[in-house]
């Protein structure tokens, strides 16, 4: 299998050697990979336990264009006045939760309605709470109209997967019946019938906190340190890796700019065809994407990555 270029590929050293031998430099913080195309047949015990995947920006770029438009139709419902403009909203998005950024935008105005007229807490949880149902259930119109898709490669990894008998889920801070929906819809009911949804208040903690992913491991009976997660977002990675995962990333629209040094690799998006740019066998326990330059460690830095750069395919066997 030839992989397409990939466009701000990092990777992180370890102290494991490479199982096969590739052409590696060292460099210096985030880099641009011109190609990472080393091929070796996953065996059933080399591939991930579980394949988890964060929902809003990561199986769909849900945030702009339809978390935040629903948000505003329910606001105008309610008769409120605020709006949520695409700069502020991508601000918004790095608290973790519908009703958690709902919570913090009225907090920060007092005086104005909703919080004007709402003047105990459990009467701010109340209306919060109603209001998030409302937006959810908007959101989940625009979802089974297909007006938002899946991201390029997603039905592809997510299918390679279950064709493997990898256990896949979803794990998100959204409102589950919403995150059900996408995969319902979007993906189809064989496969939401096979992937199961952890998401919104289930967890006492949203991301950062670990908890969606340590919940999935326990309730898979998988072990975290075998898990490979697709995020989007640096909350989502800090919430991966203080579980104990692999974490990939594929930027997404609100998220691109974000500090991903704490991943194990960043992509642009998982693509399709020509232009793939991981697929499940690159995620195999003893990928490239988790190991070493293939040389002695102590010659390399803490704060340096390898970047892997082989011409061609190289097969199971080859020298």
């Amino acid at each position: 299998m030839r992989m397409a270029p990939v466009t701000s590929l990092t990777l992180r050293s370890s102290t494991r050697p490479v199982l096969a031998p590739l052409r590696a430099q060292r460099v210096h913080k985030t880099v641009r990979a011109t190609r990472f195309t080393q091929v070796v047949r996953a065996t059933k015990g080399d591939l991930p336990a579980g394949l988890l995947f964060d929902c809003d920006g990561v199986l769909v770029d849900t945030e702009k264009d339809g978390h935040r438009v629903t948000f505003n139709q329910a606001f105008a419902e309610k008769g409120l006045d605020a709006v949520w403009g695409v700069a502020e909203y991508g601000e918004l998005v790095k608290i973790g939760g519908g009703k958690e950024r709902m919570t913090k935008y009225f907090s920060d105005s007092p005086s104005k309605e909703p919080w004007a007229s709402l003047k105990t807490p459990e009467e701010q949880q109340t209306y919060i709470k109603d209001m998030h149902l409302l937006k959810t259930g908007l959101f989940m119109k625009m979802i089974e109209t297909g007006a938002l898709p899946l991201r390029p490669g997603v039905a592809r990894l997510v299918g390679e997967a279950i064709a493997a008998g990898v256990p896949v889920a979803v794990c998100s801070t959204s409102n589950e019946k919403a995150v059900s929906t996408i995969v319902r819809v979007l993906l189809g009911d064989d496969v939401a019938a096979k992937m199961p949804v952890y998401a919104g208040d289930i967890v006492p903690s949203k991301k950062p906190s670990p908890d969606i992913y340590l919940l999935a491991a326990k309730e898979m009976g998988l072990e975290p340190a075998d898990c490979v997660v697709v995020e989007d977002s640096g909350i989502g990675v800090a919430a991966a890796k203080a579980a104990g995962m692999r974490c990939v990333v594929t930027k997404s629209g609100y998220t691109a700019d974000e500090d991903f040094t704490a991943a194990d690799a960043v992509f642009d998006n998982i693509g399709d065809g020509g232009h793939a740019q991981f697929s499940l066998n690159d995620l195999r326990l003893k990928s490239p994407l988790w190991l070493g330059c293939g040389e002695d460690e102590s010659s390399i830095g803490e704060e340096e990555f390898c970047v892997y750069d082989s011409q061609d395919s190289i097969d199971e066997g080859a020298p």
